[in-house]
């Protein structure tokens, strides 16, 4: 690996940090913006949605822009844009205000995690060796920071608008400075032109991404809730849920791209959709919330590897991956925002547990969209043709 594609491969693998950074802290601040402005549990709901549709809004769209400015037009823009955003989440004064911050921080974040992901993908076609797994672990790192720096923020005393505009403005420079490191992936004029019909694949890959992305929020939303009231675990002993997780989604994709090497995608997200099956069963199953509360690591591992491996492929099904990635990264977060909808709907309908069988459900069909799925001696990954990006 040449000095030029080291550098940025570190590049991406911050930046994937960073938007953890960015998101988890508007993530963990919820509670205080639900307090600072007396929001009802359907107004925090609204927020949520408002940020969640802002994202896929700007996802799709970038389906026909990633084609002709590339990823690293799109992040040197959009990721101080995000940054920006961010700090008007923590001026909002009302509920509309916060709604419509919401949005334009949602739009903003939705660039950043497309383009981050076709910068991976460049990086990793130009490598010709699976990379994107563990640029997604710094993601894992980011919202793990974001979490102990909220907590430290709270400890201290900081303010709510304190503590957002502080990682605001420190984001700002770092993402100027992360620009910088990015590979140039923009294609000929010419040929962008012609290159937006995407592959059936795309679609396929989308579709599983959905599904990965659907349990994440089932989790992130729902499963506190699960273990608090469905298992009587203690406040404090719920909220260890998620974090246990996300513990378990670095572990899974740090080692993603080793296990890829060696068994192949298609056969990887076909294990590691019936993995997350399994483990979410047991959890599910289990009496004890201390037992649940363990099996979270595991189902963390079993779901990591899915989604950062589908984009993967999106990113090689094409000569374009940029749009490619695009489509399958707004059909991911079309399920990141309908699953905790869904599960809601369900738990009225039946009970909360009975709604959460949805995530093995989803594991289960993942297994079998994994099946079509086009099967390779390699890991998937092609060298990039030289001739398509324009030197820097």
């Amino acid at each position: 690996m040449t000095r030029a594609l080291r550098t940025a491969r570190l590049g991406a693998i911050l930046t994937f940090v960073l938007a953890g950074v960015m998101c988890g802290t508007y993530t963990v601040r919820i509670p205080a913006l639900t307090d600072k402005l007396g929001m009802s549990e359907a107004e925090v709901g609204i927020v949520l949605l408002a940020w969640g549709l802002g994202a896929l809004v700007t996802m799709q769209a970038m389906r026909g822009i990633m084609g002709r400015v590339g990823s690293r037009g799109v992040l040197g823009v959009s990721a101080p844009l995000c940054a920006g955003t961010l700090a008007l989440v923590a001026f909002a004064w009302s509920v509309p205000v916060l709604v419509v911050a919401s949005v334009v921080f949602g739009m903003a974040f939705g660039a950043v995690d497309v383009a981050m992901s076709a910068q991976g993908s460049a990086v990793e076609r130009r490598a010709g060796r699976p990379l994107l797994s563990g640029m997604h672990a710094g993601w894992c790192v980011g919202a793990i920071s974001a979490g102990l720096l909220g907590t430290a923020a709270i400890a201290a005393g900081l303010s709510l608008t304190a503590h957002i505009l502080l990682i605001a403005l420190i984001s700002l420079p770092a993402s100027m400075v992360l620009s910088r490191f990015y590979l140039n992936d923009r294609i000929r004029t010419a040929e962008a032109g012609t290159r937006q019909r995407l592959p059936g694949v795309v679609y396929l890959l989308g579709a599983i991404t959905f599904g990965a992305f659907m349990v994440e929020g089932v989790v992130a939303d729902w499963n506190g809730l699960y273990l608090r009231d469905a298992l009587n675990a203690p406040e404090a002993l719920a909220a260890l849920g998620y974090p246990i997780f996300e513990g378990g989604m670095l572990l899974g994709r740090l080692s993603g791209d080793r296990l890829r090497l060696r068994f192949g995608a298609p056969g990887l997200i076909a294990f590691s959709g019936l993995a997350t099956a399994a483990t979410y069963g047991a959890v599910i199953l289990v009496a004890s919330p201390v037992a649940a509360v363990a099996g979270m690591l595991f189902v963390g591992i079993a779901v990591a590897m899915i989604s950062p491996m589908a984009l993967s492929l999106a990113g090689t099904a094409s000569a374009t991956p940029g749009p490619a990635i695009a489509q399958t990264g707004a059909m991911g977060y079309a399920g990141l925002l309908l699953g905790p909808v869904l599960v809601g709907f369900l738990s009225g309908a039946t009970s909360l547990r009975l709604a959460m069988v949805t995530a093995v459900v989803l594991g289960v069909l993942i297994a079998v969209a994994a099946r079509f799925l086009p099967r390779s001696r390699t890991a998937g990954i092609e060298p990039a043709d030289e001739r398509v990006p324009i030197a820097a």
